[in-house]
């Protein structure tokens, strides 16, 4: 079995084979989040799509105690990370792909040692370069010296594709040739720093600082025409504790006095210990954010908060999770026909022609199992028990039957039926029968109370 087989072969061979949907855009996105992290072994870090990487570790393997240490220390690390590797070390770019794809799991290429011994797809040809390879009886790389160069260039003297000439992998496998690689390089993003000249222990201070910062980003911010959405605020301690403050805001703004006072109740609960030497402020989430003439006179009476400032409080006091609005959603079963969203988040757009029959004002949690007295077993209900205290219903309307969601729901869910009813003091409820008798879904129909009507 081999990469590229149908699917339907593969399960000819192995009828047990576990099949998953392939996502090249994750994995993509994964594997630069990878190149980003592999950079602790060298400077940079480029793309070998769809798995694979390479580092450049020149002059950097004496940092790790030789070049068996260095693999040693990836191999440790990719594996915890729940990744199989296999590993190349190679003076070219060409020649570490070739070990790593075609050698041992961890080859290191020395000086004395040859890769003629390895298949020329070691050499990243396309197929259809390989076929012809194949085809002149050339299976080795070795094989390639035995024909002249001149044969081999005029064979290929059209295709100038590196993929589709050997020749050209063959002078970047042995480093006749650059290969010009490209690095992944992390997005810059807006970022200011203070180094102290003395160690500051106290709060007023460290606002002092603060503010200052949150300053620096305003004015970097606006030079970009942007807001931050996202903060973070790390402390270098003397004792080389970092402790770092995340802030997250409802809509983007770049008001340094705002920004503070969100900082400063994040930072009750800090131990400078011996000393903060250095405070770094970063926005690694922006948005645009057009420049505008402010009121003057607003700006001067200084009250009045802005509904996105007022979130931005209340999220940094009660946690970013905890400020939430109810969006609708174009569902008719009741549990389903709403969200909770980020406050500011726009509206999207909801089916209209979805006209639902007046709905409680109270919904409960979760339905509730209640028992139920009915004259017939599609009837309507004449007593229910509800938790511990029996109701006489002296009106009941409905039903309104709903459907599952068959593109969602199971084949086994059932059909419910809604009724607004009222007891004998006057309360009224919202009850629904799970089930049709005989439909061939379960047994009897269940009944549960839903909410609570006005």
């Amino acid at each position: 079995m081999h990469a590229g087989v149908l699917l339907a072969d593969a399960r000819a061979l192995c009828p047990e084979l576990a099949v998953a949907l392939g996502d090249p855009g994750g994995d993509l996105a994964f594997l630069e989040r990878l190149a980003l992290w592999a950079r602790r072994w060298g400077p940079w870090a480029a793309l070998d799509p769809p798995d694979g990487l390479i580092v450049d570790t020149t002059g950097v393997a004496h940092l790790f105690g030789g070049e068996a240490a260095l693999l040693d220390d990836a191999a440790t690390r990719l594996a915890a990370c729940g990744l199989t590797v296999r590993l190349g070390l190679a003076p070219t770019a060409g020649a570490a792909w070739a070990l790593a794809h075609y050698g041992p799991e961890r080859a290191i290429l020395h000086p004395q040692d040859s890769l003629d011994n390895l298949p020329v797809a070691a050499l990243r040809l396309d197929p259809a370069t390989l076929l012809v390879l194949r085809r002149l009886g050339l299976k080795r790389i070795g094989e390639l010296s035995g024909v002249a160069r001149d044969a081999l260039a005029r064979r290929f003297r059209n295709t100038r594709a590196p993929a589709a000439n050997p020749l050209i992998r063959l002078d970047q496998l042995l480093g006749r040739v650059p290969e010009p690689l490209l690095p992944v390089m992390a997005a810059e993003f807006p970022l200011v720093q203070r180094r102290l000249m003395e160690p500051i222990r106290h709060r007023s201070l460290l606002d002092r600082v603060l503010a200052d910062l949150c300053e620096d980003m305003a004015r970097l911010l606006e030079g970009r025409a942007e807001g931050a959405r996202r903060l973070e605020l790390a402390l270098w301690k003397v004792d080389g504790e970092v402790p770092v403050r995340k802030l997250e805001l409802a809509a983007a703004s770049r008001d340094a006095a705002h920004i503070a006072r969100l900082f400063s109740g994040k930072l009750d609960d800090l131990d400078a210990g011996f000393g903060i030497e250095l405070a770094r402020l970063s926005a690694p989430w922006t948005e645009p954010l057009a420049l505008s003439q402010g009121d003057f006179e607003r700006a001067a009476e200084a009250h009045g908060t802005s509904l996105a400032a007022c979130i931005d409080r209340l999220g940094a006091r009660l946690g970013a999770g905890a400020v939430r609005r109810p969006a609708p959603v174009a569902s008719h079963v009741p549990e389903r026909a709403q969200r909770w969203v980020p406050p500011l988040e726009p509206e999207g757009a909801v089916q209209s022609e979805l006209v639902f029959h007046a709905r409680p004002l109270k919904l409960l949690d979760r339905p509730e199992p209640i028992a139920v007295l009915y004259a017939s077993p599609d009837g309507l209900p004449r007593r229910f028990r509800w938790r511990g205290a029996v109701h006489e219903i002296a009106r009941a309307e409905g039903p309104e039957r709903i459907a599952p969601e068959w593109w969602r729901e199971r084949g086994t869910v059932r059909l419910r039926d809604y009724y607004r009813i009222e007891d004998g003091e006057g309360r009224r409820y919202w009850i629904y029968r799970n089930g049709i008798d005989g439909d061939g879904r379960g047994g009897m129909p269940e009944w549960f109370m839903q909410g609570l009507c006005a």
